[in-house]
């Protein structure tokens, strides 16, 4: 990446954690935020922009952000500061997040923090992008190399039943993404959404 790109990426993060801080009440859902929640693999990297060109809202990647300020992968993260580590760091990340009208791509293990989800909670509609785990498993591929936050022992299996009750506890709402394409889950979110 160029300076210039390097610039301009960090600028615009940075003007997505300091626009106004939110006012405690709950937004409306035509005009708050959306904020996506889900398993790495689930889509929401790839469903978030659509979204927010579909819904006129700018379009905010929380792993984007955390690795932009931290100038390293996940990866590199989970390996120098263990899991524990990551998470921390990325909780403070989200506590930061004051975007209005944006749709917000959260990392997979935002949902352990309860003062986080509390927090997001207050900026937007939680939307659960959820997917069967045989479609996880062809999705992310190298699950050693993805970055996730996990303990050592753990298994995409185990990570996956860990989080499930999670995901279920801070989504307003969820989208089963299965046998859809994202234009799909997309066109899913809208309808609901849309709904009194």
């Amino acid at each position: 990446m160029t300076n210039l790109a390097e610039r301009r990426l960090s600028s615009y993060f940075s003007a997505m954690i300091n626009t106004s801080l939110n006012t405690g009440k709950w937004p409306e859902r035509r005009s708050g935020s959306i904020i996506l929640i889900g398993m790495p693999g689930a889509g929401k990297s790839t469903v978030g922009p659509l979204l927010a060109r579909r819904t006129g809202r700018l379009f905010l990647d929380c792993d984007a952000l955390l690795t932009e300020r931290q100038g390293r992968g996940l990866q590199e993260i989970v390996d120098a500061d263990g899991y524990l580590g990551l998470r921390a760091i990325e909780e403070r990340l989200l506590m930061e997040i004051s975007a209005r009208h944006h749709v917000i791509a959260t990392g997979g293990s935002a949902v352990y923090s309860d003062k986080a989800m509390r927090h997001l909670k207050t900026l937007g509609y939680v939307v659960w992008l959820r997917l069967c785990l045989d479609e996880l498993r062809r999705r992310i591929g190298d699950f050693a190399a993805r970055g996730l936050v996990k303990r050592p022992e753990q298994t995409l299996a185990d990570l996956y039943a860990e989080r499930q009750p999670l995901y279920q506890r801070h989504a307003d709402m969820m989208v089963d993404c299965a046998g859809l394409n994202p234009d799909e889950v997309v066109e899913n979110i809208v309808r609901a959404l849309s709904q009194d």
